[in-house]
């Protein structure tokens, strides 16, 4: 689901998952799923503990996206076919477009094949639009997540008390323009954190991903590399940031862009979904606690900006043989909203008994009746902000090719920001990178 995560599996492993029936059975029926890190398969031994009478093998396969490993893996998995291909496969939101829209979405099922009545599914559950494009071939869908990563930002309230005197998220809210799909109060609100000794941001990255995922369109349209205005306009966004001194000038995934979220960090905020505040900033805040570091020192308001940043989408192989098994697993991670279901545990943090995690799940339903109150907030329920962020976030505007293509274009950009190329000799770098790298007219 997150690359942080992904990155911790630093080897390709092939592990067998709980099993509903004894493995020297020759009758036993075998569900193979693939994936790559331990989250998905995890779930499904929830659900196959939890239904003993669960006919199914399941034959879990990890390889980690370290160094582009799993996707050569995956395709020639599916390309191979027989019984050990798999059936249940994992697809990370940087390259997901190809398995469900792009070239090898011709391997994946569609979910009413499976028996799932998708309007009323997706109409009860309440999935937002944004994930719903993403997983959607044509006209029918074939991919689920089974998590939201709707954006929001997340502030220091010491911060924010300090600049403005209040931490109330409806007084940050409207300081940074929340809400409005502009960024006019945010530089306004920059330079009054500059004026009081703070960063808005510790990073230009912290604002890429929300005008990444906010653009009209991707990276290609009609088969050739195409340059939305927003994200060309974070050219002038990042420079404006180096030049006033409005960041810290942190590269995300860096030691030094994990300190700004501790007690001693001066930057105000960062652009995120749930998952950032969970498994990235409660464990780099220096506490454990309410008043440990800067834990209990942050909360979410609506950005100004609408976007949404990661998540891993469902894919079921249209040849396999367990069609009713995968379903089952299928509803049950990503479409269940009942208070006995994986995404209430979830949402709530009992999935792994009382105190766990809680995070936002696909369904918009089961959020509005969980509890998504936080110690890491200061108490404050954060799906009151993530559960509307939600409905801001679009997925018309992914393609096969971003994990490769904003990289290059987020290095031409600081090279232009840092002085050491013009806009023009940038965008024109960028572009012959990509044309050598993608088989992509420019």
């Amino acid at each position: 689901m997150k690359k942080l995560l992904a990155a911790l599996i630093c080897v390709a492993l092939i592990v067998g998952s709980v099993s509903a029936k004894p493995k020297n059975d020759k009758n036993v029926k075998v569900i193979n799923v693939w994936t790559f890190t331990d989250e998905v398969p995890k779930m499904i031994d929830k659900y196959v503990a939890a239904h003993p009478d669960f006919p199914y093998e399941i034959n879990t396969t990890i390889i980690a996206t370290t160094d582009g490993a799993y996707q050569p893996a995956l395709d020639q998995a599916l390309a191979g076919g027989g019984k050990d291909a798999p059936d249940l496969y994992c697809c990370e939101s940087a390259f997901v477009l190809k398995y469900t829209q792009g070239d090898a979405s011709g391997y994946a099922a569609k979910y009413k094949d499976l028996g799932i009545n998708v309007n009323k599914a997706l109409k009860d559950a309440q999935i937002a639009q944004y994930a719903v494009d993403i997983g959607t071939r044509g006209k029918d869908l074939v991919a689920l997540p089974y998590q939201a990563t709707g954006g929001a930002f997340i502030y220091r309230r010491s911060i924010a008390k300090a600049t403005w005197g209040s931490d109330d998220p409806k007084v940050v809210k409207d300081k940074i323009g929340g809400g409005t799909q502009k960024l006019d109060k945010f530089w306004k609100a920059a330079e009054e954190l500059k004026a009081k000794g703070y960063k808005i941001c510790s990073g230009d990255g912290d604002l890429w991903h929300a005008v990444e995922n906010s653009s009209d369109k991707g990276w290609i349209v009609n088969n050739k590399l195409y340059i939305d205005p927003k994200r060309e306009a974070f050219m002038d966004y990042s420079k404006k940031m180096f030049d006033n001194g409005y960041n810290n000038d942190t590269r995300d995934w860096t030691d030094a862009w994990f300190a700004d979220m501790k007690e001693t960090g001066t930057a105000f905020g960062f652009f995120g979904p749930a998952w950032l505040i969970n498994y990235v900033m409660a464990g780099n805040s220096g506490g454990s606690k309410i008043g440990e570091g800067s834990y209990g020192d942050w909360a979410v308001c609506e950005s100004p900006i609408g976007f949404f940043w990661g998540g891993t989408w469902l894919c079921v192989n249209d040849n396999t043989k367990a069609k009713d098994g995968v379903r089952q697993i299928i509803e049950w991670i990503t479409l269940d909203t009942s208070e006995s279901g994986l995404l209430y545990a979830w949402a709530n943090g009992t999935l792994n008994g009382e105190g766990g995690t809680k995070d936002t799940v696909s369904s918009g339903t089961v959020m509005v009746k969980s509890n998504g109150k936080l110690d890491f907030l200061n108490g404050q329920n954060m799906f009151d902000v993530f559960v509307p962020a939600n409905k801001y976030a679009t997925g018309k505007n992914l393609t096969q090719y971003d994990e490769g293509i904003n990289q290059a274009w987020r290095d031409q950009v600081r090279a232009y920001a840092y002085g050491q190329k013009s806009k023009e000799q940038a965008i024109a770098d960028f572009k012959q990178t990509v044309a050598d790298k993608f088989d992509l007219d420019i």
